[in-house]
């Protein structure tokens, strides 16, 4: 009797494209990590820029800027837009999303040398960002301010949201 050995056609065929397979679902893991890290800056962005609107509402409580029956949308008779906007700088009652805002707001990321506030920084002008402010009622002292940022990012639009809670008691 004769035994051979080695792999016969059919087997080297089927392990390779068992190995494509896994080839191919490694490239789809790289491409979605390239996208990822792309789209980062804006995604950072997006969240700070969230957090900055609801501070902005607290803040407005806290030093008693607007009052707690101002502290509702314009439908509901208050000071905030309630729909999306340019993102805008705040204006003279320093609130984020009410009609006097100012122009859109520009970001500085570092330039080459990693460096913030040197000659090689860049400017973004958040043109393609939208805000929107939503404060719901809950009780007579309780409302959910709703933050939704849009931003561009990888030929897509995202959004980012932040909820919380603001009490009429500082």
């Amino acid at each position: 009797m004769r035994s051979d050995s080695g792999f016969s056609l059919v087997e080297t065929l089927v392990s390779m494209m068992v190995l494509t397979v896994g080839v191919l679902g490694l490239t789809q893991a790289f491409v979605q990590g390239v996208q990822k890290s792309t789209s980062s800056p804006y995604e950072v962005l997006a969240t700070q820029k969230a957090a900055e609107a609801v501070e902005s509402v607290f803040a407005a409580r806290d030093s008693h800027t607007i009052s707690w029956a101002q502290m509702k949308n314009i439908a509901q008779g208050g000071v905030f837009v309630g729909t999306a906007t340019a993102m805008k700088t705040s204006g003279a009652d320093a609130v984020l999303n009410t009609i006097d805002d100012g122009a859109v707001e520009t970001f500085q990321f570092p330039g080459p040398d990693g460096m913030v506030g040197t000659p090689d920084d860049k400017t973004l002008v958040l043109n393609d960002f939208t805000r929107k402010i939503e404060i719901v009622e809950l009780s007579g002292f309780l409302r959910q301010i709703t933050v939704t940022i849009t931003y561009p990012a990888n030929g897509q639009t995202k959004t980012y949201t932040v909820t919380a809670l603001i009490s009429q008691y500082a």
